[in-house]
């Protein structure tokens, strides 16, 4: 009986405390010392607050009233903390720049490894509402390979748009945690129908399965709500 409450307990724990929980503890093996970094900004906005109060003569207000925002703060500065965490966590393995793709979960569709080379430069493709994004990571030599798969989308995606991009921090490249603000920021140029067509067409094409890097997605800058 016991038993059963608390795998029922478990049951109706909420997803978005589940997404926090994990969040912390992968943030926290990668920065030590995040309990301290959070409880100081807590405390400095509560600082503020209740120097607000004093000056103003109502302390006890002014402080009851930060205490939320103090959260709200300190909260915001947790997830940006653990994006971070995250993009560092997979930074230079194989296939880092697909788990970001793929962890954009609303309007782009992601097939990873569509052109592989055995120096483990990748090739992965994406289609949105923008069109075709091809993106290399790897050596300068995954440029080749890009263009291959260039040429296939114009033979096979006739019409749609066709963008590259390079994963990396070298100049002309863009930086793991720049990749998913750079796709949302593209033009969108096909309409709902022709993106439709476009995946069915896509999905003939198919594309090679690749082992992600373990760690989580880096996709932590909004924490669910309750």
């Amino acid at each position: 009986m016991a038993r059963e409450k608390r795998e029922k307990k478990v049951r109706k724990t909420p997803e978005w405390i589940k997404t926090l929980r994990q969040a912390y503890s992968v943030t926290r093996e990668a920065r030590p010392i995040l309990p301290i970094l959070l409880l100081a900004i807590f405390i400095g906005v509560m600082a503020i607050g209740i120097g607000i109060g004093i000056a103003v003569d109502r302390t006890l207000y002014i402080s009851l009233m930060t205490i939320p925002f103090a959260l709200i703060i300190t909260l915001f500065s947790f997830s940006r903390i653990a994006e971070g965490a995250a993009y560092a966590s997979i930074a230079g393995q194989a296939g880092a720049g697909a788990s970001v793709l793929m962890s954009i979960r609303k309007g782009w569709t992601t097939t990873a490894g569509v052109q592989v080379a055995r120096n483990q430069d990748l090739v992965h493709r994406s289609l949105g509402r923008a069109g075709v994004v091809i993106t290399g990571e790897g050596s300068n030599n995954v440029r080749v390979m890009m263009t291959d798969e260039r040429r296939k989308m114009e033979r096979f995606l006739s019409g749609v748009p066709i963008h590259e991009i390079l994963v990396g921090d070298e100049e002309g490249r863009i930086p793991l945690r720049k990749i998913q603000k750079h796709l949302k920021k593209l033009p969108k140029k096909l309409t709902k129908t022709q993106l439709r067509e476009a995946r069915a067409r896509e999905k003939s094409l198919g594309g090679m399965k690749l082992p992600m890097p373990k760690g989580p997605m880096p996709n932590m800058r909004k924490i669910p709500k309750r």
